[in-house]
């Protein structure tokens, strides 16, 4: 039994280590947007210049950001959630509330937006879409491939997630890691 919850622990460890890491590339591509939305404003009203593109590249930016960092949100607990029957709950019940919604509510959903986010993507890279504004960016397809990519990221750390439930109902204690993230 110890093999199968040391087996649990390293897999949700290693998702937890890897939407750690987009975490923090994302943070660094939040100040990049700060910076990008700062110029924008400065070039247009002090200088009276400005390009579609500029104005692009940061709703690409602000897009990614919120897209690919749903896992890491997912993964310090960011996310909204009601508490009306889980705030004084135990964590054995927590974990079995977090198993069970992270299967029959999680996938499903996720599953959902990855097939249909794919075919969004699959249509715009078969034509090799572009901005439909002149002198936009190119290669929309990029922007459409983060759909599917948010539904992996997340699907990652919702199985952490399970898996680490799964651990709580199977040890009955829940695990609290504060140590560093694997590197």
């Amino acid at each position: 039994m110890s093999g199968l919850i040391n087996g649990i622990r390293l897999v949700a460890g290693v998702i937890d280590w890897i939407n750690e890491a987009i975490g923090q590339i994302l943070a660094w591509l939040a100040l990049l947007l700060v910076v990008n939305v700062f110029l924008v404003v400065v070039l247009r009203y002090v200088f009276s210049y400005g390009d579609v593109w500029m104005q692009e590249t940061y709703i690409w930016m602000h897009a990614f950001i919120f897209m690919l960092g749903a896992g890491y949100t997912l993964l310090h607990d960011g996310h909204v959630r009601i508490d009306l029957i889980y705030s004084g709950a135990s964590d054995r019940y927590k974990a079995f509330v977090n198993f069970f919604g992270s299967i029959i509510l999680g996938a499903p959903v996720l599953w959902l937006i990855y097939t249909r986010g794919m075919d969004f993507f699959y249509r715009s890279f078969s034509r090799l879409e572009t901005s439909p504004e002149a002198g936009g960016l190119p290669a929309l397809y990029v922007l459409k491939a983060a759909i599917p990519a948010l539904a992996i990221v997340l699907s990652l750390q919702v199985l952490s997630m399970a898996l680490r439930s799964l651990d709580t109902i199977i040890t009955g204690r829940k695990i609290v890691e504060e140590e560093e993230p694997l590197t």
